[in-house]
């Protein structure tokens, strides 16, 4: 029920509308047709018709919000190219340089995080679709992480594909953004993007088996290190000793044994329970051959040719198994799929062999290896709160 009008609130400009009949008259003539000074405090430029089109006056915060927007705030009317407007600016200009990247002053933890420039953008374009370079090398040489090397190279292509059709592109607003928040330059020399990088490429994603805590007793005299934590979040035996000797003694050895060959890591559990072996975080980061190349530079710090000329090979091993690796999955896929396509027909059949169990179609029927009872089963495509976009990029 909307709020009722207090009748004292009620001047003349409503009387006109009410009506004039004798028995309103005697009612309306209860009713004061005029503010009293007595019942409200008399305030200068003030009206007391809540109902009046009559712009509101000027208050103190808004009087005060006009001053400082004449006066001090005048100078974030105009801002200089290359450079960011924030309001911790004013003051600390030249006193603080971290007020470029903190736009708020009462929340210092809030920092605005660089965007690639157009620059470092379309040499990262360059690099991958014309000089035909990996996204690992690329993200190592420019700082920037292989998932974003992978949105610039996909967004590149369809800004290129949208000038070809003819459509016009957001030039302005995209001018506007560079101008107004912080940008990751491109250096002249590779070496500032290595020691300046755009963004950190190389940080270890959470994985499940370590939110639990584990209190695992080990003997003093026994070396723990991170191949025994993971196995034990995995709740996998434990590594003979000659095997543990010998990954001791050629850490990068058992590292790029783990990365070129995943498909050989140890795995534990049985059948929908089973899963691979939490590997340490030199395996698991997005990088592990820099690892390797931190601790030879470090072994022989003034051979400068060699160290350049192993880490060259490093990349090369992985850049190679990888793409073995994904040829393997691929004639893998072809073996088992047969194709056909009729003749004056734009449309391909494929046929693959399937085994129907319980290992394949899971318990509930909708195993993803092979169909059959998930046929029967309800599909929840327009059910609510089903998420059907991309939540992250594979590289």
């Amino acid at each position: 029920m909307p709020p009722r009008v207090q009748n004292q609130l009620v001047t003349n400009s409503l009387l006109p509308y009410l009506s004039s009949s004798s028995t309103s008259t005697s009612t309306i003539s209860k009713i004061p047709t005029q503010c009293s000074s007595s019942s409200i405090p008399s305030t200068p430029r003030r009206t007391c018709r809540p109902f009046s089109s009559t712009v509101a006056p000027q208050t103190r915060l808004r009087n005060e919000m006009f001053t400082w927007l004449n006066g001090e705030g005048a100078a974030l009317k105009n801002y200089v190219p290359g450079s960011t407007n924030y309001l911790t600016q004013i003051k600390e200009r030249d006193e603080q340089p971290t007020g470029r990247t903190r736009p708020f002053p009462l929340n210092q933890n809030f920092v605005s995080e660089s965007i690639l420039s157009e620059e470092l953008r379309n040499e990262i374009y360059d690099r991958v679709v014309n000089q035909k370079k990996s996204v690992r090398a690329v993200s190592v040489d420019l700082g920037v992480d292989m998932r974003r090397v992978g949105a610039v190279v996909r967004l590149v292509e369809l800004e290129k594909r949208q000038k070809q059709q003819g459509k016009s592109l957001a030039l302005p607003y995209a001018r506007a953004i560079h101008e107004m928040v912080p940008t990751t330059p491109l250096y002249e020399d590779t070496r500032d993007n290595r020691n300046r990088p755009h963004e950190s490429i190389n940080d270890l994603p959470v994985h499940k088996l370590t939110d639990p805590q584990i209190f695992y007793p080990v003997s003093e005299s026994r070396q723990f290190n991170r191949v025994d934590a993971g196995r034990v979040f995995s709740a996998a035996p434990a590594l003979e000793h000659k095997q543990v000797t010998n990954d001791t003694a050629d850490p990068a050895e058992a590292v790029s044994r783990i990365t070129q060959k995943p498909s050989n890591i140890e795995k534990v559990g049985k059948g929908e329970a089973e899963q691979q072996v939490l590997q340490p975080a030199d395996a698991r980061i997005p990088h592990p051959h820099l690892v390797a190349h931190e601790r030879f530079r470090q072994s022989k710090p003034t051979e400068y040719r060699e160290i350049f000329k192993a880490y060259n090979e490093r990349l090369r091993q992985e850049e190679t198994a990888e793409k073995e690796r994904k040829r393997l999955a691929k004639e893998r896929q072809e073996q088992q799929q047969m194709k056909v396509q009729p003749e004056s027909s734009r449309f391909e059949f494929r046929f693959k062999d399937v085994v129907v169990s319980k290992e394949t179609t899971g318990t509930d029927g909708r195993g993803s290896k092979a169909p059959g009872l998930r046929y029967g089963v309800p599909s929840y495509e327009r059910k609510k709160g089903q998420v059907k976009i991309p939540t992250r990029v594979e590289v």
